[in-house]
């Protein structure tokens, strides 16, 4: 079996799950689970929704609540004949009153909770699953809908929860491997759960690609799809660099890399099940469903460029300590990061000394109350403003020079680097510059890696005469 994960630019309209029941029809033969998100910005709709509730705009929140319900209905009535349509309008209906009902007890009593923000996201993946399941119905495609939250079990820890993944793997394999060993296609939304005693959770923003991963190693499926608006993984983010290519193969290291510095293709925490399991994640574009897209997997073939990716992550701030001269220094980085693992707040890059340490936390996690505490233990101070530029490879440390053509690229556009570090990994050397700068450092860093010097030539024809065809550029050779 396999699974297939649409995200909500996928399936953000009815001409868009059309093309996925087409995507989906296409695979029947592998016995797809396929996992859905919200239809593209629901969710930050329900951010936006939960927000004003508490805040007591009610008759707003109603008007927001009234228009997500006919987005639904619209599609649906552009997807189903009216006898479908109207019975899947009373469950959308049901499902809306519901989710209504919750956000006038929000505003009702002016609060906001992480299990009442759960309980309110949830409803995306809930009308999306619900409208999905009827739409591949309605084409003859044997669809069941299954309720996330009887199936994905996680810990207490909501908006950010944690899978179980034993209990989680259960119930997969007695509630949906039933359904794909008869023949149907498995419907369920991604992104949401609930714990053991069926509280909804949700497993962070993104999250519907770790759901689909989770039950891809769940039920040992043979390969994991990822269908997302662009063509796979890139060398870097095209909206920073129009030059961007797909990348057609990558390690499962390399992309997990990508994904934590900022490439928004993938989540996180989306491999990590795939790579226990060996699991091959294929990332595709439901707008070209031919197109080769990208494949993530235990072995890679060798790169013909120094590097495999760019990628950048803003909204950075650099956090500089520096013991008082009482403080010893064998007990320095022991009282630092136990500040920081007090405020569960996760620590990208760090430079050290014998009593002074920069490191770097997203800004949102750069709080007054984590810099109190750390000043607590020393001197202390935040620098925001910044980026990270990670810059992503096979066996960097054993190539000679390569900082130097890094850094002679950045500092030829006048670029100044806060922060290095290198050698802690094979894999990649990041750097902290400037957030406004980062569009011309990954112009400049692509233009000098993945430019016209590191196409492959044919033997006897000059590069300057070789018209390659979009598949063949250098990134896929990657």
């Amino acid at each position: 079996m396999i699974v297939m994960k649409f995200g909500g630019t996928s399936v953000q309209d009815a001409p868009a799950i059309a093309r996925a029941a087409e995507i989906v029809r296409s695979r029947l033969a592998q016995r797809p689970l396929v996992v859905v998100s919200a239809l593209a910005r629901i969710t930050d709709q329900l951010t936006a929704m939960a927000q004003q509730a508490a805040a007591g705009k009610l008759a707003a929140v109603l008007e927001l609540a009234a228009e997500l319900r006919r987005r639904h209905n619209d599609a649906a009535a552009q997807l189903l004949r009216p006898e479908p349509c109207e019975q899947l309008r009373l469950a959308l209906q049901t499902d809306a009153e519901a989710l209504e009902l919750l956000l006038r007890g929000i505003a009702a009593v002016r609060e906001l909770t992480p299990r009442s923000t759960d309980g309110v996201l949830c409803f995306g993946e809930l009308l999306s699953s619900r409208l999905v399941c009827a739409a591949f119905s309605a084409r003859g495609l044997n669809a069941s809908l299954v309720d996330a939250r009887q199936c994905m079990v996680t810990d207490a820890n909501h908006t950010q929860a944690l899978p179980l993944f034993e209990e989680t793997r259960e119930r997969l394999v007695s509630q949906v491997r039933p359904l794909l060993d008869g023949g149907r296609v498995a419907v369920m939304g991604g992104f949401i759960a609930a714990t053991r005693n069926g509280v909804p959770t949700t497993i962070g923003r993104g999250g519907s690609d770790f759901s689909a991963a989770i039950a891809g190693a769940a039920l040992g499926a043979s390969r994991i799809e990822i269908w997302t608006d662009v063509q796979g993984m890139m060398t870097t983010d095209p909206a920073l660099c129009p030059e961007a290519r797909t990348i057609r193969v990558i390690g499962f290291d390399e992309a997990a890399e990508m994904a934590n510095f900022g490439a928004k293709v993938l989540h996180p925490a989306t491999l990590l099940p795939a790579m226990q399991n060996n699991i091959p994640v294929h990332v595709l574009d439901s707008t070209q469903p031919k197109a080769c897209g990208t494949r993530v997997s235990a072995s890679a073939p060798p790169s013909h460029t120094m590097f495999k990716a760019i990628a950048a992550k803003k909204g950075i701030s650099i956090v500089d300590i520096r013991a008082g001269r009482m403080l010893r220094s064998d007990g320095f980085l022991h009282s630092v990061f136990g500040v920081f693992r007090q405020h569960q707040c996760p620590v990208d890059l760090v430079a050290t000394s014998e009593v002074s340490v920069s490191l770097t936390v997203e800004s949102r996690r750069a709080t007054p109350e984590l810099l109190a505490d750390l000043q607590q233990v020393a001197q202390a101070s935040y620098e925001h403003g910044k980026a990270i530029v990670c810059m992503i490879g096979e066996k960097i440390r054993g190539k000679p020079g390569i900082a130097a053509k890094v850094f002679t690229a950045v500092a030829r556009g006048g670029i100044n680097v806060r922060m290095i570090s290198q050698g802690a990994s094979e894999i990649n050397i990041s750097f902290v510059i400037e957030e406004s700068q980062v569009p011309d450092a990954v112009r400049r860093l692509h233009a000098r890696f993945f430019g016209r010097a590191s196409r492959p030539r044919r033997r006897g024809v000059p590069a300057a005469v070789i018209r390659q065809p979009e598949w063949a550029a250098p990134a896929a050779e990657l």
